[in-house]
């Protein structure tokens, strides 16, 4: 069932819920007004550890505030970060932020896909400890991040993605996308536990044009580089570029050549920055409208190059690991949530197990 998001927010608080790879003592948030067109004011801000439902954990309440102020207003295209607030965060663990918007907004800053039911509620009530007569939406509004201030040897890997890595078609309020299933193998092993892992799929996103959101050429600095004590990326990317632009030929067509372009700059602008790469071979796609021989052509040299050693600085197949062995252009049935693109539950642990782990302990 879908649950829009409301088009506008006024004298309204909205209890959005996030889940923290690794624990800490302080936390803090970033907001963003980046595709709003104008001025954000939020009337109070708080975190606190995550409940059931709407509600948070009696005593964990704390109020956020903005270079010392607790109310204050974001200007168009800007990224607020709140001052760190003391709070004890267990790893994995789910916190809530609850925003209070005392005027119009306009349209949200909005990430669609959120996979956690979020809470909306009338007045001021961020600090309630239950979300009074709330209405209900399963997206994140303004919220850029939660960051929890981990030891010094804690590192960040980036599941830079689209709608695969977003998590389109895993279960809601189960954390099944596969980049939280990593985070929670992760934190099971000892070695690596110094590990977090930071989700920025955007459902219909690009490697080389806008669309769905910044193509991520164009939202790397923002979506990458501005992420603290960032050590890996993983990268999977290229299914919306090839049957948006590489189902038939012309001018604009799209060529394995140019896809593996964008790759290639990727990766270089990673490097600058001492950042490794992980490519993920792009996966099939057999009975999606959009699939064609042509992009089909492309998807398997664009996997050829990514299974090529030396390209990227590791590798995780995860085309080998749902495909159907008996028509390797589809996904199993059984990872198969019926719309032939988008891997299930049981899918996405495939793709995580999928990853030697020994790549994040060095």
């Amino acid at each position: 069932m879908a649950f829009p998001v409301p088009q506008t927010f006024a004298d309204q608080t909205v209890r959005m819920i996030a889940r923290a790879s690794l624990g800490g003592s302080r936390v803090r948030i970033a907001l963003s007004n980046m595709l709003n067109a104008q001025p954000l004011e939020i009337g109070a801000a708080h975190i606190a550890v995550h409940k059931a439902g709407g509600a948070i954990v009696d005593g964990t309440d704390r109020v956020l505030t903005f270079g010392g102020r607790s109310s204050f207003t974001i200007q168009p295209g800007v990224l607020a970060v709140s001052d760190p607030a003391d709070l004890d965060v267990a790893p994995l663990s789910d916190l809530a932020v609850s925003l209070y918007l005392p005027r119009d907004t306009g349209a949200p800053t909005t990430h669609m896909l959120g996979l956690r039911t979020a809470y909306i509620s009338k007045g001021d009530v961020a600090g309630s400890a239950i979300m009074p007569e709330p209405a209900i939406m399963a997206s994140y509004v303004w919220l850029s991040s939660v960051e929890v201030a981990a030891p010094a040897d804690a590192f960040t890997i980036v599941a830079l993605g689209d709608s695969i890595t977003d998590g389109f078609s895993t279960t809601r309020d189960a954390e099944r996308a596969w980049p939280a299933l990593l985070a929670r193998r992760l934190q099971a092993t000892g070695k690596t536990r110094r590990a977090a892992v930071v989700n920025q799929g955007i459902s219909g996103n690009q490697v080389l044009r806008d669309g769905a959101g910044l193509s991520a050429l164009a939202r790397f600095d923002r979506d990458v580089l501005s992420r603290p004590g960032v050590r890996w990326v993983i990268l999977l990317e290229g299914i919306n570029d090839i049957n948006l632009r590489g189902r038939t030929d012309g001018p604009n067509a799209l060529t394995a050549d140019e896809l593996i372009w964008g790759y290639r700059q990727i990766i270089a602008r990673c490097h600058l920055h001492g950042i490794k790469v992980v490519g993920a071979t792009i996966m099939p796609e057999e009975g999606v409208f959009l699939a064609s021989e042509r992009g089909e052509a492309i998807r398997q040299a664009v996997n050829q190059w990514i299974r090529a050693k030396g390209n990227f600085d590791a590798m995780v197949d995860f085309d080998a690991v749902v495909r159907d062995p008996q028509r390797p252009a589809r996904i199993k049935p059984e990872f198969d949530p019926g719309d032939h693109i988008h891997p299930n539950d049981a899918a996405n642990q495939a793709m995580a197990d999928a990853f030697d782990l020994g790549l994040f302990r060095k």
